[in-house]
């Protein structure tokens, strides 16, 4: 039995990519962080990326387990996510969170939102469930998937510690209408994830 499946590798890391979109994930990252200092949010970056590698590995484990023994499905950890996300959404398009430097803030938004549910999130649990569940079991495919996950995880950290090649450009200025933007696409994919919850529960109780 071959210790690494290519195709599978492939199939994990494009399909966890696209759902996590770490290129993505950067003007959501500068509106949180992007008025704190250079060290901070590399600090803020590195917690968020081991945040999301430790919640990803759980799910990876044991999640159907998990999900199973609480008796959640995936749809309950949609909506949850989405109306998390909604919150963080609804202070980015307020203004809120820019004007607080306290140190136990950036902590706080490594762990919540980014580390999860942003790149953490339903969709990629239920991804990494999905692909776990398809396995044969073997040692050769867990060995795939944990190298496909951390392959994810090593260019979201690529994406959010080089991001302050931006702030450079977008100046201060730059990173209040940012700040906007990532509130509305935030708000936006909340929505939709709390339309798939909502779809989810209609067709479970069909």
């Amino acid at each position: 039995m071959a210790l690494f499946d290519a195709t599978l590798f492939a199939e994990a890391t494009i399909t966890l990519v696209v759902i996590m979109d770490p290129p993505g994930t950067v003007p959501v990252f500068l509106s949180l962080t992007g008025r704190k200092t250079r060290a901070t949010r590399n600090r803020a970056a590195r917690q968020a990326v081991l945040v999301s590698l430790g919640v990803i590995s759980l799910f990876a484990v044991g999640g159907h387990a998990i999900l199973g023994y609480l008796g959640i499905g995936i749809p309950a950890l949609q909506g949850a996510g989405g109306l998390l996300l909604l919150l963080i959404a609804l202070d980015l398009l307020a203004g809120k969170g820019s004007t607080e430097p306290e140190a136990v803030e950036d902590v706080n938004v490594a762990l919540v939102p980014l580390g999860t549910p942003l790149l953490a999130g339903p969709g990629a649990i239920a991804a990494t469930i999905v692909f776990v569940r398809q396995t044969d079991g073997g040692i050769g495919d867990y060995l795939t998937m944990a190298l496909a996950i951390l392959t994810v995880h090593l260019i979201l950290w690529l994406c959010l510690r080089y991001s302050g090649v931006v702030i450079r450009v977008i100046k201060d200025s730059g990173i209040t209408l940012l700040a906007k933007i990532a509130g509305l696409l935030l708000a936006a994919i909340a929505v939709q994830l709390i339309a798939d919850s909502v779809r989810g529960f209609i067709t479970g109780a069909a």
